[in-house]
């Protein structure tokens, strides 16, 4: 299992003069590590004042209808994440270029999800896989058990084959705060926006396993500069899903709401920020999950579904 760690003299270099200004993500770490150094005592002011030139390179140009088509058509294709149900119910799967969020309860199968998606993708050569683990939930044992399943026909050989090439498509850095998230997807599109020049094989799925334990910290308080940095993070995320045709997975846990009903964490702000959001539950005592369409660009909430867990 190799590890993302594109160099980071390469990765983070910017240029700050007024003709050629720092890349939008160069200017979400230099925010980060602002707060993260122990500026935390900013107006919400001086926080706005922070994120906003941030949020000014994020303008997309105006497009017409027949170019969104022409864009959809050729460059957002689904990645099926080998749950038939989940594929079925989505349409196709994981929709290049935009980002999907999984919501759910502690072992209501998020984790479970995150991982097989990750095998299916890169056991079919849709190409390479990026998995930021943010609370020790990579297992390259849990894969190979999965891998294992669906190749029951195969000769031992085979098996070590398929396995070895599956985990060299997928790549895992582990993270545990919000300012080591804006650096490495500083560091994610500095290498996006040379692979194709450079003819490696394109990465094509983000997963965020969770994005949650990233941004629940910077959170309280009374001052917006949390809240700033993760709607930023979530911007961020999209861009690069949008520029680069990447699907982007993250999971959320529940938090208890209004009369003691579970809701998504992270609140409303967040809850703009994902183009598709799923409630994934599990029933007790067996392999079987629920998935629920929460929000969807083009489909109608409510949709459920049942899936068999694999692993």
């Amino acid at each position: 299992m190799a590890e993302f760690n594109e160099p980071r003299s390469k990765a983070t270099a910017s240029v700050s003069s007024s003709g050629n200004p720092t890349s939008f993500l160069s200017r979400a770490s230099k925010c980060a590590k602002t707060l993260e150094e122990g500026n935390r005592s900013l107006s919400d002011d001086a926080g706005f004042a922070q994120v906003q030139p941030m949020m000014e390179d994020w303008h997309q140009p105006w497009l017409n209808g027949v170019e969104l088509l022409e864009d959809s058509n050729r460059n957002k294709h689904f990645l099926p994440t080998g749950y038939e149900g989940i594929d079925v119910l989505l349409g196709g799967g994981l929709c290049e270029g935009q980002l999907t969020e999984i919501v759910g309860s502690s072992s209501s199968g998020k984790t479970q999800v995150c991982l097989y998606s990750a095998a299916h993708v890169a056991d079919k050569h849709f190409g390479v896989v990026m998995f930021l683990d943010t609370c020790n939930s990579f297992s390259p044992k849990r894969i190979a058990c999965m891998v294992d399943q669906l190749s029951s026909s195969f000769s031992g050989e085979a098996k070590e084959r398929r396995l070895k090439r599956i985990m060299s498509n997928i790549f895992c850095h582990s993270i545990f705060d919000i300012f080591a998230l804006l650096d490495v997807l500083h560091q994610l599109e500095f290498n996006l926006k040379h692979q194709v020049t450079s003819g490696h094989t394109k990465i094509c799925l983000l997963i965020i396993d969770s994005i949650s334990s990233l941004l629940t910290p910077v959170l309280g308080g009374k001052g917006s500069e949390g809240r700033l940095l993760m709607v930023s993070a979530g911007i961020i995320l999209k861009k690069l899903a949008n520029e680069h045709n990447v699907s982007v997975l993250v999971t959320n846990h529940m938090v208890g709401g209004e009369g003691g009903i579970l809701k998504p964490a992270l609140g409303e702000s967040w809850k703009s920020i994902p183009h598709v959001r799923l409630q994934l539950t599990h029933d007790q005592g067996s392999n079987i999950c629920n998935v629920s369409i929460l929000k969807h660009t083009f489909m109608a909430s409510g949709r459920t579904t049942k899936f068999v867990i694999h692993g």
